[in-house]
């Protein structure tokens, strides 16, 4: 078992966490302004924008992953756009997992921030646009820090959630050693071929990360909660 352990190749992890890690910190700068307006607007519109959010968390990954692989093929406009302006190719290459995973994993991000900022008391808000701030500097100052269990929710949940990622980046970018091919790839290969053991030794991996990403949102957000006598 220790030798078979040593024999396994754990660049499919590496690139799951690269990948994770990107689609975070992408989807961090992205998702702060859209929650912000989601919080904030009273427009007939919301419910729209809500629901158009949302969407990944009810479609089929498969039906996903087919819409944004044909939105960024070499026949379609982005594509070509990508190709010709920066030669990057968004199919079957890391670049597109990326692009994908942004798509995918939205909701996981907006969601979370979008609560956090309905919870922050409007009278604080009021108050530093009183002082002069504007919605830039109240965000940064004054909502975010007062938001900390939302934050670290919306963070891990969403690194955790693409860490996971199966569907979608298999119709987008394939199994590319190396480049695509991320952990939970690796282990429907393994199954494919009847690898039984490799596959458990991956599975239990994914299962102790997922637990413990779970267990350090509870833990901080219970520690919050006590701090404000929640």
């Amino acid at each position: 078992m220790i030798d078979l352990f040593h024999e396994l190749e754990f660049e499919p992890f590496l690139i799951s966490f690269k990948l994770a890690g990107l689609t975070t910190l992408i989807l961090f700068i992205i998702s702060i302004p859209l929650a912000w307006y989601l919080s904030q607007t009273n427009s007939k519109m919301k419910p729209f924008w809500e629901s158009l959010t949302a969407l990944p968390l009810v479609l089929p990954p498969s039906v996903l992953g087919f819409y944004i692989l044909v939105a960024l093929s070499q026949n379609s406009p982005i594509g070509v756009f990508f190709e010709d302006v920066f030669g990057v190719k968004l199919v079957f290459n890391f670049t597109g997992l990326v692009v994908a995973s942004i798509f995918y994993s939205l909701p996981f991000m907006v969601q979370p921030l979008q609560g956090g900022f309905e919870s922050i008391n409007k009278n604080m808000l009021e108050a530093s646009y009183l002082a002069g701030k504007s919605k830039f500097e109240t965000i940064i100052k004054v909502a975010l820090p007062n938001m900390k269990p939302a934050l670290m929710t919306a963070i891990i949940v969403t690194f955790a959630h693409t860490v996971g990622e199966f569907g979608v980046v298999l119709m987008v970018g394939g199994s590319i050693p190396g480049e695509t091919k991320v952990a939970s790839v690796a282990i429907y290969e393994m199954v494919e071929i009847m690898d039984y053991t490799s596959a458990h030794i991956y599975s239990a991996i994914m299962v102790v990360i997922s637990f413990l990403v779970l267990l350090s949102v509870y833990v901080f957000n219970g520690k919050q909660n006590k701090k404000i006598g929640v």
